[in-house]
């Protein structure tokens, strides 16, 4: 129920009982429940649902009922019910019937079975809709960058689950993760976002030098120099290149100092010899030695510094790469430049410089990969929604590659389930079909078999029943009745009191739920739904009515649910199997609870009926009451607390000796409801005396040994 009169939100009746009773004061919204199971297919009921487990007949007395056979037409429709007259027709509707019923049940079988399936396959559902979920929860709060990709799916569970399902699995699986999808929109979203600029490639202007064929050539002075095969044979020039320096510019005869041994020994023509060594041309070498030594060491100085690469916002993928790269070319071109300063010392000495234009090359490329990143994301900036969305799609095929494993999972449960469901269906129709032939069957012998008279006799027996004789009803045709005034033929309905009216629609209702609604109905089950049918009673008739729904309808295998509701706490009491086991296997209680927020349906426990208990006392101690209410509560009384309280036979309650006094006999058939008939409970009050019957119930409990009971709930 949901979304009409009082019931705001959905509250559901689930039941697998036979018999269920349903509690609730005037207002609660019984009749809003009767009225949708009356007219299911009404507009204003569009919000609420029933699931039937076959497809069964659903046949509702309440005020719709009355109105609708009893107010607008003067005629009742005719209720048809078999005869016994054609014993052979008979015996085959046995048959056929015989065979219905196991069709029905096997269709049953199907049916449970099918709804087993869809519910296995809505559990799974459900198990993969919430592990999908957890997209929302990841990507939605927080800094917010990717939640536009999840933009109309973030309100229900099932939508985003059928958004992923629906997008085909890539080939293969994306190469870009989800941190880079999420660098990519934050950098587009935002006034903030600008166009990067390109890095500059490294460029070393003195790559040629480190080719230079001085490097490789052993740089000697004059050979013609008379210390030229001494400098060569010990292998010194450079020790006395630096040596030479400190000589003096003047040498007398007598000889100088020599720098290396401090004797006299250095005499001018020596030096002439030694400084002839040195000549123009080793000089030159040295000279461009140097000079290349200082145009080297300037190139390396003029490379701009590594954070001048790594601080471009998108370098940080690359930030370790460049890093080494840019330490590597840096360390190579600072020991290149140490080998030239090696051979200007040693100028005979060969170096091979190291070639860094490939390790130039090398981190240039990592610019390179940077600039096309950094191309990429001004062009997308350029056309910024149209990238956003494909940024959306990748984010989504990534999600759905992440997601694989879920959705796949539940693609075969859901295939294995639709197999399955289709080869039900196909057996469904099957057995619907050999169901329709054998109904056929059935309504074809029927016709020759069923009557009206039947009907109308057990209608009337019932009136007599209940000691009502002003009025009955006549078969006015083949298929109609009509409630006429007894001498009469004119249409009583509309002078009958309000009790008469409830009396003669329920009784012409039970007959319509025994006999059959046309001649050709061929339904062996049916579902009952009584909506408050003594609202209008007397007392007198609440117990008669409640004994009549018990004996035909409770114990019938005829009705295979039946829903009673009421406002009515007593007569509530009066259906309530008082057997635990017995209630336990086929009956549910039900209460009707009307809060602000709306109606609610509450399952009840017998023990909270029990709570009740006290307001039986109420009445009885009322001597102001009907004697039949009084009885009653006597009786449930001594039920509720012998039967639950005490653990005690109720039978045995009444073989005590004090109560076969002959003025607790009235007592005694009165609370005892198995000891007699239903008329001679209730019909007969004029036995009743309430001091008698109170001095019975008082004389129970004091001989079972409660007396203070008694006394505390009598008020005495």
């Amino acid at each position: 129920m949901d979304k009409v009169a009082s019931y705001k939100h959905t509250t559901s009746l689930v039941t697998d009982k036979k018999i269920n009773l349903i509690y609730g004061l005037n207002g609660a919204g019984k009749s809003t429940i009767s009225n949708f199971l009356y007219s299911p297919d009404d507009p204003e009921f569009s919000s609420c649902s029933k699931t039937l487990t076959q497809a069964t007949p659903v046949l509702v007395y309440n005020q719709k009922f009355i109105r609708d056979n009893f107010f607008v037409t003067d005629n009742l429709k005719g209720i048809f019910s078999l005869s016994k007259n054609n014993t052979e027709a008979e015996q085959r509707i046995a048959v056929e019937t015989k065979k219905q019923t196991q069709l029905e049940q096997t269709l049953q079988c199907k049916y449970n079975e099918k709804e087993q399936t869809n519910q296995t396959l809505i559990t799974q559902k459900q198990q993969a809709t919430e592990e999908v979920w957890s997209i929302k929860k990841t990507y939605t709060g927080g800094d917010r960058v990717l939640e536009y990709c999840l933009k109309g799916l973030m309100g229900k569970k099932e939508t985003l689950f059928e958004h992923l399902i629906n997008i085909t699995k890539p080939a293969l699986e994306p190469t870009r993760n989800i941190q880079a999808i999420r660098n990519d929109v934050d950098a587009l979203k935002g006034d903030e976002a600008n166009s990067q600029d390109l890095l500059s490639d490294i460029k070393f202007e003195a790559h040629d030098i480190e080719s230079d064929k001085l490097f490789s050539t052993s740089i000697l002075g004059n050979a013609d120099s008379e210390v030229a095969a001494l400098i060569e044979q010990i292998g010194n020039a450079d020790w006395v290149k630096q040596g030479i320096e400190f000589l003096t510019n003047g040498v007398g005869e007598t000889g100088t100092q020599c720098p290396f041994c401090q004797e006299a020994t250095i005499t001018q023509k020596f030096v002439e010899s030694v400084r002839s060594y040195f000549d123009e041309n080793y000089q030159v070498q040295l000279d461009a030695l140097t000079t290349m030594q200082e145009k080297y060491q300037f190139a390396i100085e003029s490379l701009p510094g590594v954070a001048a690469f790594t601080d471009h916002p998108f370098a940080q993928e690359h930030k370790s790469s460049l890093l080494s790269k840019y330490h590597l070319l840096v360390t190579t071109m600072q020991s290149n430049s140490g080998k030239i300063g090696e051979k200007i010392k040693s100028p005979k000495v060969i170096v091979t410089l190291a070639d860094t234009s490939s390790l130039a090359e090398d981190f240039n490329s990592e610019i390179a990969a940077i600039n096309k990143i950094t191309n990429e994301y001004n062009q997308k900036l350029q056309n910024r929604e149209e990238s956003l969305e494909n940024l959306k799609e990748e984010f989504w095929l990534l999600m759905r590659w992440q997601y694989d494993q879920t959705v796949s999972r539940f693609e075969k449960d859901q295939q294995a389930a639709n197999q399955k469901l289709k080869a039900l269906n196909a057996e469904i129709d099957k057995t619907d079909a050999d169901l329709a032939r054998i109904k056929e069957q059935i309504a074809e012998i029927q016709k020759q078999t069923v009557n009206i008279d039947e009907a109308v006799d057990s209608i009337n027996a019932g009136l007599v029943d209940l000691g009502i004789a002003d009025f009955i009803v006549k078969k006015h045709s083949d298929s109609l009745y009509r409630v006429v005034r007894t001498g009469a033929n004119n249409d009583a309905f509309h002078s009958l009191s309000e009790g008469e009216k409830m009396i003669i629609s329920f009784l012409y209702f039970c007959e319509l739920c025994k006999g059959k609604s046309s001649i050709d109905d061929t339904h062996t089950q049916r579902i009952v739904v009584i909506d408050d049918p003594i609202s209008s009673l007397s007392h007198v008739f609440v117990f008669n009515v409640g004994r009549l729904i018990r004996m035909l309808f409770f114990k019938d295998d005829r009705f295979c649910q039946v829903i009673v509701l009421t406002h009515s706490l007593y007569f509530f009491y009066e259906l309530t199997e008082t057997n635990h086991d017995r209630r336990k296997e086929t009956q549910k209680l039900f209460r009707l609870i009307k809060r602000p927020s709306g109606s609610e349906i509450q399952e009840m426990k017998y023990e909270e009926i029990q709570n009740d208990y006290q307001a039986y006392w109420s009445v009885i101690n009322d001597n102001n009451q009907p004697p039949a209410l009084i009885a009653n509560c006597m009786r449930n009384i001594i039920e509720y607390f012998f039967n639950f309280v005490r653990k005690k036979d109720l039978s045995n309650v009444f073989q005590m000796p004090e109560l076969q006094d002959a003025k607790f006999q009235a007592f005694c058939r009165y609370i005892n409801r198995e000891s007699h008939s239903l008329g001679q409970n209730i019909i007969d009050m004029k036995e009743f005396d309430y001091k008698t019957f109170k001095d019975g119930l008082r004389l129970i409990f004091e001989k079972a040994g409660y007396p203070d009971h008694y006394k505390a709930m009598s008020k005495c």
